[in-house]
């Protein structure tokens, strides 16, 4: 079979070990310096959270990824005379997706592991998914990932014996793992059927009250504030992707009764074949009336955040739902924007413009921090206000008692 890589975790038997990593990011004409070091800051949060320690970073200028290498000739001597030099680095991730032929050229130059983003990202599903479901949604991505890759692992049985009537054998092993895979697809796909069909009755059991989903880039507090408003006990982390499953609770703010649901987080890049093998997950936001887009407002790179989120959204077929922006971590932004010698009024007058200039760009928006709590009170009113709309939309001839 290709080489089977894991990140940050040895097999159960075998003690853990400390991985370290070097990062690696073509920039190309379109992305500034400072979009470059935000992406590269992502993917070391990606790493953290993986498991590895990220020690150093490589960028190269160029216009577009070098085919054999995706890096050019020069860079990849820097890196491998970098690695020579530091022989506890044992990975090399890139920000971007390999072929199976880069990825087999760049661990026969620099003879260490060799990581993709879409990689990455599914080593962390696959450790953070608990249910039957996700355990299955992840390995269907993987085996999917895997497939248009296995030629390009597998020339390395020709260059080790290669010659007249040695090439057979490697291509009947490459046919072999084909099918293998594309039977385990299959098996997965059937799999996640029979799930999803269970979900949809679940679903239409709950289908008289309003559903409310909080969707959001990853990390942005939906799992905290999903606590705060459900008064539940939902996993909240500073890593990447903390939930995965879908998390369903009832609320009611005063006689007013609704389902909250949190769901995974997006993240620029999102690999096709998770959003794809994620879509029975996703119907939870698909189905609901109302959509929360919890947005990390302190972050540099908000603006960005948001329209990869709604792009998202449009992809899943939930692009138009009716959505309230819930900016959140306004205690970080003033923290991270707000010089200590500013005044009183001077810092009301900032918040005041940030706050109109994204009205105009965003519609309608509240302004929160799951942390300390503030803003709870306008949110839940804001909420309220649209659950109760869209109860009247549903039910028009029936009368609530709100």
């Amino acid at each position: 079979m290709a080489k089977d890589w894991t990140i940050g975790e040895k097999a159960a038997t075998l003690k853990k070990e400390t991985e370290y990593a070097v990062l690696v990011s073509v920039i190309t004409p379109d992305v500034s310096e400072t979009q470059a070091h935000e992406y590269l800051d992502e993917l070391e949060f990606l790493a953290t959270t993986a498991g590895a320690v990220t020690i150093k970073r490589f960028t190269q200028r160029a216009q577009h990824p070098e085919h054999r290498t995706f890096v050019g000739k020069g860079k990849v001597e820097e890196i491998r005379l970098y690695l020579e030099r530091h022989e506890e680095v044992n990975m090399v991730i890139f920000d971007d997706d390999l072929s199976g032929k880069q990825t087999n050229n760049l661990e026969e130059a620099l003879k260490v592991k060799i990581v993709d983003r879409s990689t990455l990202i599914l080593d962390i599903f696959a450790h953070r998914a608990q249910s039957a479901q996700a355990k299955s949604q992840v390995e269907l991505a993987q085996m999917k990932y895997l497939l248009p890759r296995l030629r390009g692992l597998w020339t390395h049985l020709e260059r080790q014996r290669g010659g007249i009537g040695m090439r057979g054998p490697g291509e009947t092993q490459i046919e072999t793992d084909r099918r293998l895979v594309q039977y385990r697809i299959k098996v997965l796909e059937e799999k996640l059927k029979d799930i999803d069909r269970q979900s949809q009755t679940q679903r239409k059991t709950r289908g008289e009250m309003i559903r409310v989903a909080l969707v959001g880039y990853t990390n942005v507090g939906k799992s905290t504030l999903m606590n705060l408003l459900s008064k539940s006990e939902v996993l909240a982390e500073n890593k990447l992707f903390a939930t995965l499953d879908t998390t369903v609770r009832k609320v009611v703010f005063g006689q007013l009764p609704f389902l909250l649901s949190d769901t995974v987080g997006f993240i620029r890049k999102l690999p096709h074949h998770l959003v794809e093998s994620f879509k029975s997950t996703l119907d939870e936001v698909r189905e609901c009336d109302i959509l929360l887009h919890i947005v990390d407002v302190a972050h540099p790179q908000f603006e960005d955040h948001v329209r990869t989120v709604q792009k998202t959204l449009q992809e899943i077929g939930a692009g138009e739902k009716p959505t309230l922006m819930v900016l959140n971590k306004m205690d970080l932004y003033r923290e991270r924007y707000f010089d200590d010698l500013l005044d009183t009024d001077t810092r009301a007058d900032l918040e005041v413009e940030l706050k109109q200039r994204l009205l105009h760009t965003y519609g309608e928006n509240v302004f929160i921090s799951a942390h300390t709590k503030e803003g709870m009170d306008d949110l839940r009113e804001r909420m309220t206000r649209l659950i109760k709309e869209s109860y009247v939309i549903r039910y028009p001839h029936q009368v609530k008692g709100w």
